[in-house]
Order: structure tokens, then C-alpha cells, then sequence
């Protein structure tokens, strides 16, 4: 999947070598919860179907290409040719050769092949969509624009056409839309490309609303090269103006209508000259569109100094869209490098700790993760805003954060940051009463109202347990240095940044790169202290009522909801524990030894218990609850154990010099409560879990429990990530396989069943598109914890092969004991 490059274009082409996996869907242009299209039945042809919002939805998106030579159209994308005559004199109607998709992190490409037999002669075209991921530059990161970019090369005259519709601005098909054709003066001196912009929008917008998961305000920008031809009008008289003619008439029709009132669909179309006259050689060219969704305000939020409605991150280096999109669409070259830099280390690193497939799964997840955010705030204080996409709607959830968050502590750490700021600001401003971790910050996105009334959903000891492990892991990531290194440097040609800010940012040079801490005059271990520092009352706080309630934990919900509530559920005891464990190292980081000793003890002698509760008779298994004998439960908690570094051996002192850490650095907490055993959760642990979960695969992954075969696949690799190599790279393959031959036919679903044809579970769940695939990133994030030393800890797993395990014996077995033995009443 590294990018390459088209041999006449030059250093802008951004397309990815073959990608190993056939996933059922692929994004296109993902951006936000709001600018999110996808391609999908992505296995067969792209023209076989509309292209979707993540809902499902679909979304007029057409392109089709026209050969004058031929005078023959060829649908690329959609279905704008069941709006043709199947026979016209004018033109003759076929289809394309098609190469097939690859992608990265960044860019989905689909390749076709056009050829005029008669003549000798072709040409290939790819439609290349890349939203960029740029872990060095927020700023660019955080700009609500995706690019599409027409590659060409052959030696045959090709004219593509593309347009979009009314079902990008709203979710009511029945509601009014209005749009108008911009053309921005640029001078010559400026060194800006000449544009051309259609504006689409509801006619009368209602602020921070949706209808059907759609966003009812805001303004799509379709931005296109000054010498493009366009077109706006009704969708038969448009498509078959260019099927006939090859071109478009440069005419905008009237404004507003219904979106299905004479359909009107809003066109662009661009020329390529490739022929020459002995059609000897082949010539290459391009040209840029992107998509941007401009919303102000782009969410209401329960800050500290009340409800407000807040600014979109980039029009504090803006003073209007118009200049935003016009660096943007002239940063691609900026944009490229960053993001290719990002899909070539990421490939790197997935390659080494898993497989092809782990590389095409990593970086298939990537955009999905943004498609569910939004970024506010200002350059030194920006702020990221998550929406829980499709499971219901609620804003910044914890327990969706939280299987995300390995994504960010690869990729950017400090991006973690700002996702938990929302959560930390409100919850210190005493607007939520309770004495637990919140839930959510608000009901539905993108109203962040809170829960004033304490009545959000009920996972205590789920979220306290998730906000202290992201505390201490992003205090661990941003003290070592461990996120992967990038360069920082932007490219020769990048444009500065004229910014509307009345001082230059401290934290973000002239061309919008991301200054390090050294550059700022700080460090990270300050950064760290000073962040749980400002916290630290609410971890105490989280602490304490894990303390009450972690160790035999009452009936709740934990983070998988849709399995319903459970009491003394041994997984979630395991957070909880780990958890308190955490916070020993929090209490230290800010030089409370006193602290951080009691609330080790308390979590060693909480994970002696634990065992004793959680552990089968037999030693062979977690069981789901301490008193359902004969019960299962993939233990995906384990995973912050081993994150957390507390399953380093001999941990007392220095971790060693590495290529992450100082000689004179340690671990976070140290010697804190000079505890006499080695490491926290002992290995015995971990060895059953790995040789349970090698004799309890399925088809098409790790079910999550014994209560049926559905999986998630966040948890299977939290779970894998802390296994042998040989059990790993089973659940890898199974995972694999599942993207291969899944009959699901929406964006990446978290939730399925591991049998049968991979579908949704049998309850009709069905999740789709959300940001929890983060966790797809675990194995990357574990190995770089530690200063690298995390996965060192678990080499004992590879010593020996897993073994084998009648499971339905050993079920059946504890099952006839009854209750007999310990259990949590004798505490």
C-alpha cells in the first residue's frame, strides 16, 4: 500500500500499491460525522451502486467519462448512466475495464482502463480521494475538507464529468435546497490557483440539528480547477448533455427547489488532450476537486463558563471559508507528503507486528476514526469533539473513547488530549453531580448539554476504570516520547499561514506544522505533570468510588450495552483494579508517594481476590461473572495491564535507555508503594487467556463470551494484542477473513457474528462506521509502551505452543460443581 507514483505526474499522485484485503466498503470522502461518503459493495463495480453516507444512505455522487474518439460514455462511480438512453444515435453507452481499489491510511484509489481497440490506443484513469491524516500538523488535521484528484495517462482523449446532489446538505429528501456557482478573483501575484466553487445548502438551515444522522446546517463548498466547464440543472438534461456533446454549457438554473423537485444536480467537467499524432507515446495529467462542509457553529457545548456554541479549529487561521478551501485545495502537495509519511510508517509498523492483512486492517480503520469527530477550539488550545456514530448518537461517550484510544496514542497522543478535555473541563466546572465518571457530555450530537440530573447511562465503574487507564497511558505517552516520529518539517513549497489570529500561536509555526515541546520551550514529562495536575481531584474522586465498588461490582452495564446488565462481571472487576492500580502512578507523578502506596496496596490485594473470584476452578478460564459457573469472557482488559507497564518484570526502577526513553528516566510511579512482587497481574493470567482464546476461535474471529458468537472486533485485538504470537496471528487471520467474505455491506461494523456469512448479530444490532476501530491499533500502541519494554514483558508467552483445551468438558465440568467453593459473599 505504499504510495507511488503515476510516472508523468510527478510527485502529486497519491496512489497505494495492491492491498492485500476485499473489504465490503471503502471511504471516499470521510471527514467528519457530517462529510462522510462511502463506496459501497465495494468488492464489484464501482458503477453498480450509489455511493452512501455512512448511515446507508445513499448520496448522488456520479462520474463518468466520455471518449470523443468513440464518441462512447463510460459510468465510473454511481449510477449516472440509468438517467441515459440505453440507444441514441449521439453516443453509444459501455463500461470500463476495472483494475480494482487499493488503499491507506489517507487514499482509496479506483483504477479503470478505457482502450479504442481499433486505434491501438487507451487510457487509465484513477479517482483518487484522499482525506488526509497528518499527526504532525493539527491545523491540517482539523480542516473539514477531503481532496479528489483525476489521474490520467495514455494516449486517448478522455472527458470526465462528475456532479453530486442535494443528498449531501440534508437527511429530508423533502426539503427545500439552494446553491449558487463562485468564482473567487485571485491575482496573478497571489500564486493561487484560479477556482470555481459550487455552494449547496438547505434553504432555510436549522442550527445544530439532524435529521437521519444528517447535519440540517451547514454549507458543502465542491471545489473545482477555473477552467473546468459546469453545470447545474435538472439530472436527466445534464447527464445527457454530456453523453451527448462531451461537455457542459457553463449554465447555473434557477434557485431553490425540492431536492427531488426536477432533480437538480451540480456538474463539473474536465478535458484531457492525450493523443498525439502517431499516438506513439503516452502522455499523463490531473486535476483537483475537493469537498468541504463548512458549519459555524459546529457544536454546543457545556463548557465551564456555560453553554456555548462553538467555532469550527479553522476559522481561527481564517477570516472566511473562501480562504480556508482556497490554502486548502493549494496545500495538496503538503497534504500528500504529510499524509503519505504517516501511511508509509504506519505500514511499516503494522507489517512488523502482524502481517499484510494487519496493514491493510490499520490502515482501512484510519478515517473511519475521524469521520466521527470535530474540531473546535483555538491553535493552542484546540479541542475534539467525538459523536458515537450510529450506536445512538450520544456525545464525547467514554466507553467509545476508550476502545479508540490506542489509535491515538500511536498516531498523536496529544490528540487524546484534546478529546478528553471536553469531558475533564465540565465535569471540574461541578456541572455533573455524580461521584463517578460521566457517561456522555450529552444525549445526541452535537448538543454537549450534559447530564445535569445525573441521569446519564449507568456504567460507573466502566467509565471511571476507562478515564483513569487513558490518564496514566497518555501521561506515560507524553512523558517517553513513544508516539512514532515524523518529520516536522514542511515541504519547501508549503504556503505560510496568513493567519486571523491577533498573536502568533505558541504552539503552531507560520506553515501550520505542529511545533515540538522542546520548540516551546518545555518538555513532556512538564506537559504530563501539569495535565494530571489540573485533573487530579477528578481521578481521586474516580478512584475512590472504584475503590467502593470495582472489586465485586453491583449490577450494571459495562461498555457492551447491547449484552445487557450483569452483576459481578469478571472483566469489568478486572478495569476497575487496574484502574485504582493506575492511579498509584498518577499520585506519584505529581509527588504524592503517600497516595500513591495506599492505592497500590488496595489494588494488589483487590487483584489476589480477583483471581480467586474471576479464575475457573480448573485454572483454565476467566469466567463472564464470578458466580455463573461454567461461563467464559474474553478478557480484553488485560490489555491495560500490559499498556500501563505494570507487567514489566522487576519494575523498580529504570526501564533502561531505549530509543523512547532517557537512561535517567523511569517508569511513571516508579518505586511507588515498594511493593515486593514483580508485576501486578501475574503471567499465569495471561498464559490461561491465550490458550483459551486458541481453542475457542470461530470461523471469523474471538466471540466475546459464551452467551453466543458475536464478537467486537475492538476487544478481539485488545485481546490478541496481549496473547502469544501463534494465538495473535490466528485471531488476526480469522479477522482477516471476516473482512474478506462478511456479507455486511456498510462501513466497517465492530459488531458481528463469527459464524455463518459474518453478519450482524442475530438481535439486529448494527453498528456501522464508528470510531471504535481505534482499537484495531492495540498492538501498535502496546509496542510502543514501556519505551518498548511492554511487549518485552510478555515474550513468555512464545515459549511453549498453546494448549490444547476440551473446552465443553471443562465448561460442563464447572457447571456440575454448582457453587460450591469461594465466592464473593465470603468476602
Amino acid at each position: 500500500m505504499k504510495l507511488h507514483l503515476l510516472s508523468a505526474v510527478g510527485a502529486l499522485a497519491a496512489v497505494a500499491n495492491a492491498s492485500t484485503l476485499t473489504p465490503p466498503v471503502l471511504p471516499l470522502v470521510v471527514r467528519n460525522p457530517y462529510l462522510n461518503t462511502w463506496l459501497t459493495q465495494a468488492r464489484g463495480n464501482p458503477w453498480d451502486h450509489w455511493p452512501i453516507f455512512w448511515t446507508g444512505s445513499t448520496f448522488g455522487f456520479g462520474i463518468l467519462a466520455s471518449v470523443p474518439d468513440t464518441k462512447t460514455v463510460y459510468p465510473l462511480l454511481g449510477e449516472p448512466h440509468a438517467f441515459l438512453e440505453k440507444k441514441d444515435s449521439r453516443y453509444n453507452l459501455s463500461y470500463p475495464h476495472y483494475d480494482g481499489a487499493t488503499f491507506d491510511a489517507s487514499t482509496t484509489n479506483l483504477t479503470y482502463t478505457i482502450a479504442n481497440e481499433g486505434a491501438g490506443t487507451e487510457v487509465k484513469i484513477t479517482l483518487s480521494f484522499m482525506s488526509p491524516i497528518t499527526p504532525t500538523s493539527t491545523f491540517r488535521q482539523a480542516l473539514p475538507a477531503s481532496y479528489m484528484t483525476f489521474f490520467v495517462e495514455g494516449n486517448l482523449d478522455v472527458s470526465l464529468f462528475v456532479d453530486i446532489n442535494g443528498e449531501w446538505v440534508s437527511g429530508n429528501r423533502h426539503n427545500e435546497i439552494a446553491w449558487s456557482l463562485e468564482k473567487p478573483e485571485v491575482s496573478e501575484r497571489s500564486g493561487f490557483t484560479p477556482l470555481k466553487i459550487w455552494k449547496i445548502s438547505r434553504q432555510y438551515q436549522q442550527h445544530l440539528t439532524e435529521f437521519d444522522d444528517q447535519a440540517e446546517w451547514g454549507t458543502l463548498y465542491f471545489t473545482a480547477p477555473a477552467d473546468v466547464e459546469h453545470q447545474s440543472g435538472e439530472i436527466y438534461s445534464v447527464y445527457r448533455q454530456f453523453a451527448k456533446h462531451g461537455n457542459l454549457t457553463n449554465d447555473v438554473d434557477s434557485s431553490p427547489r425540492r431536492m427531488f423537485d426536477r432533480e437538480p444536480i451540480f456538474a463539473y467537467t474536465k478535458h484531457f488532450k492525450l493523443q498525439n499524432e502517431h499516438n506513439s507515446s503516452s502522455k499523463a495529467d490531473s486535476a483537483r476537486f475537493t469537498f468541504s462542509l463548512i458549519q459555524d457553529p459546529v457544536v454546543q457545548y457545556a463548557s465551564s463558563r456555560g453553554l456555548t456554541q462553538m467555532r469550527p479549529l479553522w476559522a481561527s487561521y481564517f477570516f472566511t471559508a473562501e480562504d480556508m478551501l482556497q490554502y486548502h485545495y493549494d496545500d495538496f502537495k503538503t497534504a500528500t507528503k504529510l499524509a503519505g509519511d504517516y501511511s508509509e510508517q504506519l505500514a511499516k509498523d503494522a507489517l512488523a507486528s502482524g502481517s499484510e492483512d494487519y496493514k491493510d486492517i490499520v490502515a482501512l480503520s484510519a478515517r473511519q476514526i475521524f469521520g466521527a469527530t470535530q474540531w473546535s477550539g483555538t491553535p493552542d488550545n484546540p479541542i475534539l469533539f467525538l459523536k458515537e456514530i450510529s450506536s445512538n448518537g450520544n456525545f464525547q461517550t467514554v466507553d467509545v473513547i476508550f476502545p479508540a484510544f490506542p489509535f491515538f496514542l500511536y498516531t498523536n497522543p496529544q490528540w487524546l488530549a484534546y478529546l478528553l478535555e471536553p469531558l475533564l473541563e465540565h465535569q471540574l466546572s461541578g456541572q455533573y453531580p455524580n461521584d463517578y465518571s460521566m457517561h456522555d457530555l450529552g444525549t445526541h450530537f452535537p448538543n454537549a448539554t450534559g447530564h445535569g440530573d445525573g441521569n446519564d447511562e449507568y456504567m460507573p465503574v466502566e467509565e471511571c476504570g476507562n478515564m483513569l487507564i487513558m490518564g496514566l497511558a497518555l501521561a506515560n505517552a507524553l512523558r517517553d516520547g513513544s508516539a512514532a516520529v515524523y518529520a516536522r518539517e514542511a515541504p519547501a513549497s508549503t504556503l505560510r499561514l496568513q493567519s486571523g489570529l491577533p498573536e502568533k500561536p505558541l504552539t503552531v509555526d507560520e506553515y501550520g506544522m505542529d511545533r515540538s515541546f522542546e520548540e516551546i520551550g518545555t518538555t513532556g514529562s512538564k506537559v504530563a505533570t501539569k495535565w494530571v495536575q489540573r485533573s487530579y481531584s477528578l481521578w481521586k474522586k474516580w478512584t475512590g468510588y472504584l475503590v467502593r465498588e470495582s472489586l465485586i461490582p453491583a449490577n450494571q452495564l459495562c461498555t457492551d450495552d447491547f449484552a445487557g446488565w450483569l452483576a459481578n462481571q469478571t472483566n469489568l472487576a478486572l478495569k476497575g483494579i487496574v484502574g485504582i492500580r493506575a492511579m498509584s502512578d498518577i499520585s506519584s507523578l505529581v509527588g504524592n508517594e503517600r497516595e500513591a502506596g495506599e492505592y497500590r496496596k488496595i489494588a494488589e490485594e483487590y487483584i489476589d481476590k480477583w483471581q480467586d473470584f474471576g479464575i475457573s476452578r480448573d485454572g483454565t478460564h476467566a469466567k463472564l461473572s464470578y458466580t455463573w459457573q461454567g461461563s467464559w469472557t474474553t478478557l480484553y482488559n488485560l490489555y491495560a495491564d500490559a499498556l500501563l507497564c505494570f507487567h514489566i518484570a522487576d519494575n523498580k526502577s529504570s526501564l533502561g535507555h531505549s530509543r523512547f526513553w532517557g537512561e535517567d528516566q523511569t517508569r511513571l510511579g516508579g518505586d511507588s508503594g515498594k511493593s515486593s512482587r514483580s508485576t501486578f497481574i501475574p503471567d499465569k493470567i495471561y498464559q490461561i487467556q491465550s490458550d483459551w482464546y486458541h481453542n475457542v476461535l470461530q470461523k471469523y474471529g474471538l466471540p466475546l463470551d459464551q452467551r453466543n458468537l458475536q464478537t467486537k472486533s475492538d476487544w478481539e485485538f485488545f485481546a490478541a494484542a496481549v496473547t502469544s504470537k501463534k494465538t495473535r496471528s490466528e485471531i488476526l487471520q480469522h479477522v482477516a477473513r471476516w473482512v474478506n467474505e462478511t456479507s455486511t455491506d456498510i462501513p466497517f461494523t465492530d459488531l458481528y457474528d463469527t459464524e455463518g456469512t459474518g453478519h450482524f448479530p442475530e438481535s439486529g444490532i448494527a453498528f456501522k462506521a464508528r470510531p471504535v476501530v481505534g482499537g484495531h491499533f492495540a498492538f501498535l500502541a502496546l509496542e510502543r509502551a514501556c519505551g518498548g519494554k511492554a511487549v518485552e514483558g510478555l515474550r513468555f508467552l512464545d515459549v511453549a505452543e498453546p494448549a490444547s483445551i476440551d473446552v465443553q468438558a471443562a465448561l460442563e465440568a464447572e457447571r456440575r460443581e454448582g457453587t460450591a467453593g469461594k465466592g464473593p459473599s465470603e468476602l
